[in-house]
């Protein structure tokens, strides 16, 4: 260990950098081939540290190890002198995994014997400053600088880009001269959309479009190894070759959640990108439980998983289990230990918590020790916790040796007791991928950590490997989506269960009218970003919204009912009026509701005082009936003991012959008595589990306004043959869906959104 520290130290790494080097196994280990290699060209001049810098620079990223002294000779020879040629040297390299490598085709690729002098650095500069004089001149140091620098390092390609930088910001300043108190001023920000062509943006492109063929630069089917960080193996190129004969080129895809609980708003966009990336392409995506977890998976989540899947719109190709693969992943697993990549090891799981774990003093016991204690952990003779199978391995985010076994003495939903041994997500995931022939394995960016390990896991096994790309996660603001959180909410009975709708569960938006075409086109609007995206819920809503004004049909509702008596029609007179489903398209359909001398209005849409804008009915203000053709008027109000207005006598007439009235409003008559649920947000702040702002926990954010019951509201007839979770426009009142709770007596409607974002507006 001393001397490998003195050895990298010898080459400029400073010694705590050469310490942190040492902590990772894989890298050491190349570096140290690396400085070896370069000794042996360069012989007694030995390793400065300019060479010394891009050695470390190759064997951090270099993930062929067979090009090593190939790379390592090119940098001694001063063939690769800079960041930029050996940033061409690894691609190329990558892309050409087959030997012998084409020594002309790479010099040309890397730039190497180009030597660009300060005259021709100059004299590109002078050309493009001559090119933009006329916008900098007017611009002056408010001009676009990074298009100049962009201009010249494109045009000197090899040169130094300190140079190009400092030679840009001399010719500049000859032309401008130094920088005015106008120049230091902030240059006011103008809409991009005036002054380039703008890209069509995610929100206006349908995420098919975002997820068809070159959009997402993904790999071709066959080409991983052109991949960032794809591991070549002498055997790679034939198992691509295998690997293209069963899939004939298709691309594959899987959406795999563990059966533990409800998927969330944040799985929307996760099956989207999955099923959505596999259907864009002509390609295919399996629904994979990860069940390897016997002690928290039930039925229902199975159960629930794939109906909502389907739900959203997309058809699994296959339903597939982890489980299903449990045999095949043990003898894996066995020679995975017999190839010495793996151990038996006893120390517990507190030990084994965080980065900074204990090194195991049984890593290096030998394999056929370890074979015969696998295999005792596998029948059942030790207690759990005792024993682990462990990868010998450093992941990414420096974590050692991951377990991939461990002992649960916990029935299988599946299996049974035929297991007592169950794999991780770290040793199952990229194994079933590779069993199951997966292209593009799609993954949430905090597993990005693990994606060496994926590579690693399958070089190791010597089995095809998959490529695993990752995309960020989406958050919404006023809501908690972790498992554990939505049990405390039920538990302390803050909501009803998973699926209530004031949470973000797709049961529950489902439940709460939430169109799936909707949620689709908020993944869309969204956009496949690579970054985490936290949003607002009124975003969501207002797909929603565009989604239902087209699909949902109109029917009138009245929430706080105020009981009108029309004078001037005959008592028990009745007559039918015709409502179009759509009012924007009337060739979709209508309905009839009925219309009699006694109507039910909503009680604010009556003042007994005037005031400055209101519009609807007032002493001296008549108002329109919706889709009846009359305008009532005001003669007289009732009020109850206690000085409440409890009924309203008016006249009608024609709005044929009436003069136009300041506004229409909605009605009922002869209607149906429905339950009417408001929701609110669930959470008083955006951030409910940031305990800066609620330092109490999340359960001490709860709105107590977020369930609003009206138990006496009145619907019109329309609606008496819907069925759970049929939806409508209340005209003037808001989307609303019907409840599951609703019986053939009692109807209930959950309130979906509201018509608009600004529901106060009058």
């Amino acid at each position: 260990m001393a001397d490998t520290l003195t050895l990298f130290t010898s080459i400029g790494l400073s010694e705590q950098k050469a310490k942190e080097t040492l902590k990772n196994e894989a890298l050491s280990s190349a570096l140290k081939d690396a400085i070896i290699q370069a000794r042996r060209t360069c012989g007694a001049s030995g390793v400065d540290k300019a060479i010394g810098t891009l050695l470390y620079s190759m064997a951090s990223r270099l993930k062929d190890p067979k090009r090593l002294a190939f790379l390592s000779d090119g940098i001694v020879q001063c063939k690769i002198c800079t960041e930029l040629q050996l940033a061409a040297a690894l691609e190329f390299v990558k892309s050409h995994p087959q030997d012998p490598i084409n020594q002309g085709e790479f010099d040309e690729a890397c730039g190497v014997g180009v030597a660009i002098t300060p005259e021709q650095i100059e004299e590109a500069v002078e050309s493009l400053i001559k090119k933009h004089k006329e916008q900098l001149l007017k611009e002056r140091y408010h001009f676009n600088m990074g298009l100049l620098m962009g201009e010249a390092r494109s045009a000197l390609k090899w040169a130094d880009g300190k140079v190009v930088k400092n030679e840009v910001d001399l010719q500049v300043l000859h032309l401008l001269g130094p920088k005015t108190e106008a120049d230091l001023e902030k240059k006011v920000k103008v809409a991009r959309v005036h002054l380039f062509k703008r890209k069509r943006s995610p929100a206006k492109q349908s995420l098919m479009e975002q997820l068809r063929g070159e959009a997402l630069k993904f790999h071709k089917p066959g080409e991983n190894y052109k991949t960032e960080g794809y591991v070549v193996t002498p055997n790679t190129m034939d198992l691509l070759k295998k690997h293209m004969e069963l899939t004939g080129g298709q691309i594959r895809s899987r959406f795999p959640p563990e059966p533990n609980g409800i998927l969330h708003i944040g799985h929307a966009k996760a099956i989207n990108f999955n099923f959505g990336f596999a259907k864009a392409n002509n390609g295919i995506c399996f629904l994979r439980y990860d069940d390897t977890n016997p002690e928290k998976e039930e039925e229902k989540y199975f159960t629930a998983i794939r109906d909502m899947v389907e739900w959203l719109g997309y058809e699994p190709f296959a339903v597939t289990h982890a489980s299903d693969n449990f045999q095949q992943l043990y003898d894996l697993a066995v020679d995975l230990v017999r190839r010495g990549h793996a151990f038996v090891c006893h120390q517990k799981g507190e030990e084994l918590k965080g980065h900074n774990a204990p090194p195991s003093p049984w890593r290096d016991r030998p394999a056929e020790e370890s074979l015969v204690l696998f295999d005792r952990m596998k029948k059942g003779l030790f207690a759990e916790g005792e024993a682990t199978l462990r990868m010998k391995m450093v992941m990414e985010d420096g974590k050692l040796d991951p377990v991939a076994y461990r002992i649960k003495y916990t029935p299988h939903h599946r299996t049974g007791d035929e297991w007592c041994i169950y794999p991780t997500y770290d040793y199952t995931h990229c194994l079933c991928d590779s069993i199951e022939n997966i292209t593009h394995s799609l993954c949430t960016k905090e597993f990005q950590a693990r994606r060496s390990s994926y590579f690693w896991l399958c070089n190791a096994l010597d089995v095809y490997c998959p490529v695993q790309w990752e995309y960020g996660r989406l958050n919404l603001t006023y809501t908690v989506v972790s498992k554990r959180k939505i049990i405390k909410l039920v538990e302390t009975g803050v909501v009803r269960d998973w699926d209530d709708p004031r949470l973000f569960t797709l049961t529950a938006l489902r439940r709460r009218g939430f169109p799936p075409e909707a949620i689709n086109n908020f993944c869309a609007r969204v956009g496949v970003t690579v970054s985490q995206t936290t949003t607002e819920p009124h975003l969501l809503e207002a797909c929603v919204r565009d989604v239902l004004n087209d699909t949902a049909p109109r029917a009138m509702a009245v929430l706080q009912p105020l009981r009108v008596t029309i004078a001037n029609l005959p008592e028990g007179s009745k007559s039918d009026v015709r409502v179009p489903d759509f009012p924007a398209n009337e060739a979709k359909g209508s309905h009839a509701v009925p219309f009699s001398s006694t109507i039910f209005i909503e009680q604010s849409d009556f003042r007994e005082v005037m005031e400055k804008g209101y519009k609807r009915l007032t002493p001296d203000q008549p108002v329109g009936l919706r889709h009846a053709g009359y305008v009532i008027s005001f003669q007289k109000v009732i009020k109850d003991a206690q000085g409440k207005v409890v009924e309203l006598e008016v006249t009608c007439c024609s709005s044929e012959t009436a003069e136009k009235p300041k506004a229409f409003i909605h009605w009922v008559s002869q209607p149906l008595t429905c339950e009417v649920r408001l929701y609110e947000r669930l959470f008083l702040h955006k951030h409910p589990e940031d305990q800066s702002v609620v330092p109490n926990g999340f359960l001490s954010d709860i709105n107590p306004d977020s369930l609003h019951v009206i138990s006496g509201a009145l619907v019109d007839t329309s609606v008496k043959r819907a069925k759970a979770l049929d939806r409508f426009q209340f005209e003037r009142v808001g989307y609303f869906s019907l409840d599951p709770d609703s019986t053939a007596d009692k109807l209930i409607f959950n309130r979906t959104v509201t018509l608009k974002e600004d529901p106060g507006k009058i």
